[in-house]
């Protein structure tokens, strides 16, 4: 880094300003040919770990275009697509498979010959306040076969949406590869009346010293620039830093237009809708089937209701019922904001249950509520870094895995985890790394304490726009989720679907779901720890 990027307040090269006026220098290296500090490049993995690793990148493969430069008006246009049901007027009943055929076609009204574009399908009876999403099905050719279960009679409509097209794709693909410095980090170290502040990373471009903060006990990677007078020891906290701007050129931007190709409805060129007439009988041997957290879709909403195809759930209307759940059993959700969700849902829905103001900075916690007459113990805790929370005190970044760790378990013990948002930016690498972590303690918190619940909240979809989409699209949170599934199935903990429910739902997509969705996932998440004694 040259001199002139250094200023009196600022460390190494990053020029800290105001979040929406942000100056950041390190746009200067693109591709830097330096060796960067990149804790995922290396890695040592055993020979299981790498096999893993390379099955789990060989799994979530994108399809990419033909070699050479797709010009826009060669690219995916959603409303020159269409969608046909397939035998729109055969008999259908509940328990039956719909096929929906979508055809894609570019701004040219020209046929596409090849796949990739990223949808999102579901089928739904607005006024039974019904969803359910569909399985989607690339045929590598421009056309693309949609898979819904109908599971409900009534009148039920399709929607598709293309979220993104396959030259949308192939830039977040780029950027997640090229560019894990897009979100930055910052942290500031104290000493008496004198600090500074510092750019933190996953990884870091050479060629400064830097302080190393890497964890002892996970060897979760994480780096900062070090401070030119202050020790690496004095840090006091981590925050986000900024957004990068500018991360595409002129023709990418154009793949990325709200109200062109970013989660615009595909429409159908004939019927819509299909009428589904009721079950002769009823069959109730599809309930209770293992959990399979790849299994699709895994449930559907009915008035409103989320109903789970692989387990009875319990809805919690009623306060006293959550109270009587939980009576006597410690709570801890660890994660993100979405899970934050859930302690603010708990804590406002349930009386007696009270916060207890451990004087955690707003949003970012830990938070703690407790019912000292049911003795009930709910308790909020964020994950490591990477983490784009305002303010993080250090004694306070702890990694997931570490907290498991210190859990002694049982069946009083009820743990709920999501991590997800926070790595949209990175290598998968980097994700696969942080699973194997948690993995690992969860299975020695289970062999140690067989009794003890522990749920995973999938990721959810949001909504995006230009901006969001390169750091958060809901293609790159689709692929870390399937990530997680992976590694997690066959292991004794229960999955919330937060990705369908949000997804099946009428509401907008949000990253932090509606309230009703939230009211849904928390049943969910309660029945699996008060099964109903039937």
């Amino acid at each position: 880094f040259s001199p002139q990027h250094l200023d009196d307040d600022t460390v190494s090269g990053s020029n800290w300003i105001t979040e929406n006026n942000v100056q950041h220098s390190l746009s200067q290296t693109a591709k830097t040919t330096r060796k960067p500090y990149c804790g995922y490049t290396e890695q040592t993995l055993s020979k299981r770990e790498q096999a893993e690793q390379e099955s789990l990148l060989a799994a979530i493969q994108w399809p990419k275009p033909p070699d050479g430069k797709i010009p826009f008006a060669q690219s995916t246009d959603p409303t020159h697509s269409d969608f046909v049901i397939v035998k729109p007027s055969r008999f259908f009943k509940v328990g039956d498979q719909l096929e929906v055929l979508v055809r894609m076609k570019d701004f040219q009204g020209k046929p596409k010959q090849y796949g990739g574009d990223y949808l999102q399908a579901r089928i739904h009876s607005p006024g039974l306040k019904a969803g359910a999403v569909g399985r989607i099905v690339d045929c590598h050719n421009g056309l693309y076969k949609v898979f819904f279960t109908l599971l409900w009679p009534g009148e039920v409509k399709v929607s598709v949406s293309l979220v993104h097209p396959s030259e949308a794709i192939q830039v977040l693909l780029r950027l997640r590869e090229e560019r894990p410095d897009r979100v930055y980090f910052k942290s500031s170290f104290k000493s008496g009346r004198y600090s500074e502040t510092t750019e933190c990373n996953v990884c870091l471009p050479a060629g400064l010293p830097v302080c190393n903060f890497t964890d002892l006990y996970t060897g979760e990677p994480w780096f900062c620039y070090k401070p030119r007078k202050l020790s690496c020891a004095s840090r006091i906290n981590h925050a986000k830093g900024g957004y990068l701007k500018g991360l595409l050129t002129q023709e990418e931007s154009l793949f990325f237009q709200s109200d062109v190709n970013i989660k615009r409805p595909i429409l159908s060129s004939g019927p819509d809708s299909v009428i589904v007439k009721p079950k002769a009988f009823t069959d109730s041997s599809s309930m209770g089937r293992a959990e399979d957290p790849t299994a699709s879709p895994s449930g559907y909403y009915y008035e409103d209701q989320w109903r789970s195809r692989t387990h009875w759930i319990h809805n919690f209307n009623k306060s006293e019922d959550i109270t009587e759940c939980l009576q006597g059993k410690v709570i801890h959700l660890f994660g993100d904001s979405t899970i934050r969700q859930w302690f603010e849902y708990l804590t406002a829905f349930v009386p007696d249950l009270v916060e207890f103001n451990l004087g955690s900075p707003k949003n970012v916690g830990p938070f703690m509520s407790v019912d000292l007459k049911h003795n009930i113990l709910l308790k909020f805790r964020c994950h490591g870094p990477p983490i784009r929370f305002s303010t993080v005190f250090s004694s306070e970044l702890r990694y997931i895995a570490n907290e498991l760790n210190s859990i002694v378990g049982g069946r009083n013990t009820v743990i709920a985890i999501t991590i997800w948002s926070h790595f949209s930016t990175f290598p998968v690498e980097v994700y696969i790394r942080r699973l194997r972590n948690i993995r690992r303690a969860v299975l020695q918190l289970l062999d140690r304490s067989p009794k003890t619940a522990i749920v995973i909240r999938t990721a959810n979809v949001q909504e995006l726009g230009p901006e969001v989409s390169l750091f958060n699209s809901d293609w790159y949170s689709f692929q870390l989720d399937s990530v997680m599934r992976k590694m997690f199935s066959g292991i004794a903990v229960h999955f919330v679907d937060a990705w369908e429910m949000s997804v099946a739902h009428y509401l907008p997509h949000n990253l932090h779901p509606n309230e009703i969705i939230v009211k849904n996932q928390i049943d969910a998440f309660l029945s699996y720890v008060c099964p109903l004694q039937t």
